[in-house]
């Protein structure tokens, strides 16, 4: 594999943490309080949440409807995520948000903090069929902490004028070089591309996070990358399309909705290959302290209905954390595209989805980094050998 660059200083899990969704969406880093001061005695809440066309679709799918309906003004801050603004707002004892949109990972170990109050299923309402919402939410959804409003996940995509015959269909056809040919790319960290490496031996999903718990596992897993020719690792998350577009690379790793935008808005002649697609969740989160709480607790039972998560998903190509949901999705308002076919939890995409197991990851990312690590000093001494 040819020799990446590294980041000093900075670590594989705080980029994936801290920097996924800002990568994922594509926004500039902004300081919380954009937004002008409240009115003496008007109604506000407080969100804390990421900017760029991610806000903008909260915007139209989710705040501006709860104020029409509520009376209720929404301000907007945004954030580039982690926990260490929560953190120093709870220390000081004045906290600025009344609901914070943020990682299941980071809710977790919030939650776990003491950081965040706690959030009953009693504020959701039922499905449009009536299904109660605990039978209507995905699994993982809802937690004691946080409630999960969508679904983002990254995938393979691949140029379509690199293989006029034969096409990808499985994850496997990621490290198979002899079938299809050339360069590849994928994200500098173990999450996700160890998965795949298993899943590429036929490894069943349920039994992945068991087997990298060994070191036969992890052997198995770096065999397989290492055994990967012209590989180009990224960080940045538009770095893949780039490397697409310019045809340094046939195949790629990334994050469903930048392949979206290259696809729909770029017209760049690339595919999305779902099969072995990880998914991760988005979730509404209210912080310890803050000064509207029920307020917060009646926005995340508003803007998780199956009809306000339906218009977020056919604006932007997240999926709903809810199955009725997920099956209404339909065109995009503006452009008419089909959104039922971008997004991570529809049944045509979903069917061989895997989860990301963070609760994994948060007990074992300090061994897995070093062994990333070590593998890729062994890379490096390798290719710098006479």
């Amino acid at each position: 594999m040819v020799q990446a660059e590294r980041q000093a200083g900075a670590s594989w899990l705080n980029k994936a943490c801290r920097l996924l969704l800002v990568a994922l969406i594509g926004i500039s880093p902004l300081a919380p309080g954009d937004e002008p001061a409240a009115a003496p005695g008007e109604a506000t809440l407080d969100i804390l949440t990421w900017g760029g066309a991610y806000e903008r679709a909260q915007r139209r799918a989710l705040f501006e409807p709860f104020t029409r309906e509520t009376g209720i003004e929404v301000r907007v801050h945004r954030y580039n995520g982690g926990l260490t603004e929560l953190r120093q707002a709870i220390d000081a004892g004045r906290m600025p948000w009344d609901l914070i949109d943020m990682s299941r990972s980071e809710a977790k170990t919030a939650c776990a903090d003491n950081l965040l109050e706690a959030l009953s299923s009693d504020i959701l309402s039922p499905s449009p069929q009536g299904r109660p919402a605990e039978r209507d939410f995905i699994d993982g959804a809802l937690n004691r902490c946080s409630i999960t409003h969508s679904v983002f996940a990254t995938v393979v995509a691949y140029r379509r004028d690199a293989f006029p015959g034969q096409r990808p269909t499985e994850i496997s056809d990621l490290f198979d070089q002899k079938n299809f040919p050339g360069p590849r790319a994928l994200h500098r960290g173990p999450a996700v591309n160890l998965e795949w490496a298993l899943l590429s031996y036929g490894v069943p999903e349920e039994e992945i996070y068991r087997l990298l718990s060994t070191r036969r596992g992890l052997s198995l897993a770096f065999k397989r990358l290492d055994n990967l020719d012209n590989l180009h690792w990224w960080e940045a998350g538009d770095t893949p399309v780039q490397l697409l577009a310019e045809k340094k690379v046939v195949m790629a790793s990334g994050f469903n909705g930048r392949f979206f935008d290259a696809m729909v808005n770029r017209d760049l002649p690339i595919e999305i290959l779902w099969d072995g697609q990880v998914q991760e969740h988005e979730v509404w989160t209210v912080p310890r302290g803050a000064e509207q709480p029920q307020q917060a607790r009646e926005f995340i039972g508003f803007a998780t209905s199956a009809e306000r998560q339906t218009a977020f998903a056919e604006l932007i190509p997240y999926g709903p954390s809810r199955r009725s949901a997920t099956l209404q999705v339909a065109n995009h308002p503006d452009t008419g595209v089909d959104m039922r076919l971008h997004i991570p939890t529809h049944p045509l995409n979903a069917e061989h989805a895997l989860t990301k197991d963070d609760e994994w990851y948060a007990r074992s990312h300090e061994r897995i980094n070093d062994y990333f690590e070590d593998a890729l000093l062994e890379e490096d001494s390798a290719s710098q050998s006479p």
